[in-house]
C-alpha cells in the first residue's frame, strides 16, 4: 500500500539492487508507484530481479567502482526514463579480516567500491539533478561509519567518508537537492549471513538492544520516507536504524 503518493512516477535508481537492502529498498518504492531502474554488478542476480515488481521499469548491471559503468549506466536510465529523480546508492562490500591482515589489494577494492561508488554515482545524479533544480540522494552508509568496530577497518572507514561525503554534498546542492545517507546496523541480508555464523548471528543480537537484526524492509521504509515530501527540511543527516546498538553501553 502506498504511503506517500508523491513518489507515484518519480525515477529511481538504486545500486546493489539484485539483493537485500538493494532489492527491498527497490520494491518499496516500486510500490509507492515509483519508476525502479535497477543496477548491479551481478548479472544473473540482477536478471532474476527485475521481473520482481511491475514497476521495475528497467536495469544494468554496472560496476559502481568503474566510471565508465557507472556513466553508462545513468546514459541508459537517461534513454529509458528521461532523467532521474532519487538516487539510492547503496551497492557496498565488507570483508572481515583483522586490520594486519588487510591487504591493500582488499583495502582499495573495499574503498573503491564503498567510497567510490558513492562519488561516481552520487556525481551523475547530481549533475542531471542540478539542471531540473529537484532532486534526490540517498547513501547507504552504516553504524559502522560512526565507531569503532573489530575486523572492519576498511569497510569503517570508508563507511565514515560515505557520511562526510553526503555532508559535504548537502551543503553545495542545496536548497535544490537534499541529500542524505542511513546508518544501518545490523542487517539480515545474505551479505550479512554469508559471513556469520548461526552462533555469531544469535550472540551479536544478544549486544542489541532490540535483541534482532534489521530486516531489509525496514531499511528501505526509511529511504522512501526520507525522498517523500514528509523529509523536505532533512538534508545532511546520518540517520542511524541500528536497533540502539550505537546508543551507549549495554548490557544484557
Amino acid at each position: 500500500m502506498a504511503r506517500f503518493p508523491e513518489l507515484e512516477k518519480k525515477r529511481v535508481m538504486i545500486t546493489g539492487a539484485a539483493s537485500g537492502i538493494g532489492y527491498a529498498t527497490a520494491e518499496r518504492f516500486a510500490n509507492e508507484g515509483a519508476e525502479i531502474f535497477l543496477v548491479d554488478r551481478d548479472a544473473a542476480a540482477l536478471d532474476k530481479a527485475a521481473g520482481g515488481h511491475a514497476n521495475f521499469a528497467g536495469s544494468f548491471v554496472a560496476d559502481v567502482a568503474s566510471e565508465d559503468d557507472v556513466k553508462r549506466s545513468f546514459k541508459a536510465m537517461d534513454d529509458l526514463l528521461g532523467g532521474i529523480d532519487v538516487l539510492v546508492s547503496n551497492a557496498g562490500i565488507s570483508v572481515r579480516s583483522d586490520f594486519v591482515d588487510i591487504s591493500y589489494e582488499q583495502w582499495k577494492k573495499v574503498m573503491d567500491i564503498n567510497l567510490g561508488g558513492m562519488f561516481l554515482t552520487s556525481k551523475e545524479a547530481a549533475i542531471r539533478m542540478k539542471a531540473q533544480k529537484s532532486g534526490v540522494i540517498l547513501m547507504t552508509a552504516s553504524s559502522n561509519g560512526t565507531e569503532g568496530h573489530r575486523w572492519y577497518a576498511d569497510y569503517n572507514a570508508s563507511k565514515a567518508g560515505v557520511i562526510l561525503l553526503a555532508k559535504t554534498m548537502a551543503l553545495e546542492l542545496a536548497p535544490l537537492v537534499r541529500v542524505n545517507c542511513v546508518c544501518p546496523g545490523y542487517v539480515l541480508t545474505p551479505m550479512q549471513r554469508a559471513e556469520y555464523t548461526d552462533e555469531m548471528l544469535a550472540a551479536t543480537n544478544e549486544g542489541i538492544p532490540m535483541k534482532r537484526h534489521a530486516e531489509p524492509e525496514e531499511i528501505g521504509a526509511l529511504y522512501a520516507f526520507l525522498a517523500s515530501d514528509d523529509a523536505k527540511y532533512i538534508t545532511g543527516a546520518d540517520i542511524r536504524i541500528d536497533g540502539g546498538e550505537t546508543a551507549g553501553l549495554f548490557s544484557v
